[in-house]
């Protein structure tokens, strides 16, 4: 190995562990005049007999945001679920060693909007042959996941997968995983609703 090659690859590792730190912290800008979430409470909107769909596709900011825009999503937040970890924190998930997923929960109106349909919209919005990543995120907290809430959901889910794969649409097999919904830990409050609040398009912060 040469010095210059040597220097390069130093440089690259020095560059590298400093992303990995820096994806961790939260958002440097606090937006003025945040929106919130103006949608209903999430347990009026269930107790009116609406439903619950929990995915997980990368950096849960933009995710959110996408399903935001589907008539029918009555309500949404951004946590953590499909880890061994009690109360995790943005710190704890993004370290990795807790085994929760970002993940984006959803109250929606079967009547007006199918789980089928969340389900095509879900593997629209990311890339479901990419193992523990999407883009610059890279770690098991960003993994293509569907956390299902009943039988039907799963069968649901299983059917999508497998006609995705037949497709011919990937070269490579779909890594989704496709288990069931476990205890959801609603995150940070910065992180609800944060494309609408900082009128960012999306991404985690680096």
């Amino acid at each position: 190995m040469t010095k210059t090659t040597g220097r390069i690859l130093i440089i690259v590792l020095i560059a590298a562990f400093a992303y990995a730190g820096m994806s961790c912290d939260p958002p440097k800008i606090v937006p003025a005049g945040s929106v919130g979430d103006s949608m209903r409470s999430r347990e009026e909107l269930l107790e009116e007999g609406n439903e619950v769909a929990t995915f997980a596709a990368g950096c849960f900011w933009g995710v959110e945001a996408n399903f935001r825009k589907v008539k029918g999503v009555k309500y949404t937040q951004v946590g953590y679920t499909g880890g061994n970890f009690t109360d995790p924190t943005y710190k704890d998930v993004c370290g990795g060693q807790t085994g929760h997923a970002e993940a984006v929960e959803i109250i929606f109106d079967p009547a007006v909007v199918t789980y089928d349909k969340l389900l095509e919209l879900f593997w629209t919005m990311h890339d479901p042959t990419a193992l523990n990543r999407q883009g610059p995120d890279i770690g098991s907290q960003y993994r293509s996941a569907i956390f299902y809430h009943s039988e039907e959901q799963r069968n649901a889910a299983l059917a999508s997968k497998i006609n995705l794969q037949m497709s011919g649409r990937y070269k490579t097999g779909i890594v989704t995983e496709i288990v069931p919904a476990g205890t959801f830990y609603r995150a940070e409050e910065y992180h609800q609703q944060y494309v609408e609040k900082s009128g960012r398009s999306g991404g985690c912060p680096i």
